[in-house]
């Protein structure tokens, strides 16, 4: 029985970190596994140019504690605004990693997020003559189609024309959900990835629903039924290259979860590398995690796998993590996954 892992030190290819009191607090708790992150732009106000990025860097690099190492790989959010020319320099420049589409309203900090499609094609035929890739959060947003089915119809209504009209863009499908998800991923030859959240390896809508609401397994896009769980937990650990973790942690105060209308967003960036060592050892496939979370997101953004490692352990007793992280912004709760957990890094 394997006891110890090592591989590449990590990277998480969809990560929030927000900003003043709470970027300071929850900042240590990747920094301390993962060497690189693409942190989101969705602040308020959001980072929309490549001096935003600029800025929003120099805060990140500012709150990491003395000793840690880690690299913020910066992203821009996609307005209806947003000018190709600043993408493209914030590209060249090597500041700017990846273009975020949120459809308005789709999730937190959202609402400035793109309505119509057709004005940003200037700015995605640029990206893809750059081969800067577009990181999609991929849910439809209108009234009448079903909070469940919203990933489902956004990839046949919304990202496959967009495919179609601009051929060369790359496209990374963040955060997927459903089993058409990972079909889709699967459909497209090149030019396409995934990233899959540690949270949705572990839970189903059951889990926030049943024996009343568990505000802090409520995320966006919502965990879906327990067939696309197991299709989600297949592909991170099929050693297909397509798929690669982004955690999409999210941090918020414990008095915003716990709210009458509560935030979406699991904090898993504490305990993820012992959660998914316990996924891929039940699911036989311990050797593959090396490729899900160091080597297919370096693969596909054109970066060099990390040369310092992290090492997991398997050890007698259980994991014990904090429950809450407590930050100047207020407590964090940290992912619970419901059952003991064995694995832990070391040192």
């Amino acid at each position: 029985m394997t006891r110890t892992l090592t591989i590449p030190r990590p990277d998480d290819w969809h990560l929030h970190l927000r900003d003043g009191a709470m970027l300071q607090g929850v900042l240590p708790e990747t920094a301390r596994h993962f060497a690189r992150a693409i942190v989101m732009p969705n602040l308020v106000p959001p980072v929309v140019t490549a001096a935003d990025a600029a800025a929003y860097r120099s805060r990140i690099l500012a709150a990491l504690p003395a000793g840690m190492t880690f690299e913020p790989l910066m992203t821009l959010y996609l307005t209806e605004g947003t000018e190709p020319a600043d993408v493209v320099a914030a590209a060249r420049s090597g500041l700017v990693k990846a273009v975020k589409l949120y459809p308005a309203g789709a999730t937190t900090n959202s609402h400035g997020g793109v309505r119509d499609l057709d004005r940003v094609r200037g700015v995605l035929e640029a990206m893809a003559e750059a081969g800067l890739p577009l990181c999609v959060h991929g849910e439809v947003t209108t009234a009448e189609v079903d909070i469940f089915d919203r990933e489902a119809v956004f990839i046949d209504t919304v990202l496959d024309p967009l495919r179609a009209r601009v051929p060369g863009l790359r496209v990374v499908m963040e955060h997927i959900t459903t089993r058409q998800g990972v079909d889709y991923a699967r459909s497209v030859p090149q030019g396409l990835a995934a990233t899959i959240t540690t949270h949705h390896l572990i839970i189903n809508r059951n889990h926030i629903l049943v024996g009343g609401i568990k505000p802090h397994y409520y995320c966006l896009p919502v965990a879906k039924r327990e067939e696309h769980r197991l299709a989600l937990r297949e592909a991170a650990t099929s050693g297909d290259a397509r798929f690669f973790l982004g955690t999409d942690s999210a941090p918020h105060i414990d008095a915003l979860k716990e709210h009458a209308c509560g935030c979406a967003g699991c904090f898993t960036a504490t305990n993820t590398m012992p959660l998914l060592a316990h996924v891929f050892e039940e699911m036989g496939a311990l050797d593959r995690l090396e490729g899900f979370a160091s080597r297919n997101g370096p693969a596909f953004y054109g970066l060099p796998v990390n040369d310092a490692t992290l090492t997991l352990v398997k050890r007698d007793s259980a994991t014990q993590w904090p429950a809450k992280i407590e930050t100047g912004a207020g407590p964090v709760t940290v992912f619970d996954p419901g059952f003991p957990v064995f694995w832990d890094v070391a040192g």
